[in-house]
């Protein structure tokens, strides 16, 4: 038996809709979704900083009975 919970990523070239369509198709049920942002590191004069580059949306999806 495969996992009661699981994490689905969107992936790159992917839309949220067609994510939703593939965790359906694997038998699950989204549940909750997480956004994640992504952040790159900028060096300023010798400054660092971490400026925002994207996020990374996820979905935790359960096993549908």
């Amino acid at each position: 038996m495969g996992k009661k919970k699981q994490l689905f990523e969107v992936q790159e070239n992917e839309t949220i809709d067609a994510c939703l369509e593939r965790i359906k198709k694997q038998g699950y049920t989204p549940i909750r979704r997480i956004e994640k942002p992504i952040f790159q590191e900028v060096v300023t004069d010798g400054e660092t900083s971490y400026e925002p580059v994207g996020r990374q949306i996820l979905f935790e999806a359960k096993l549908a009975d």
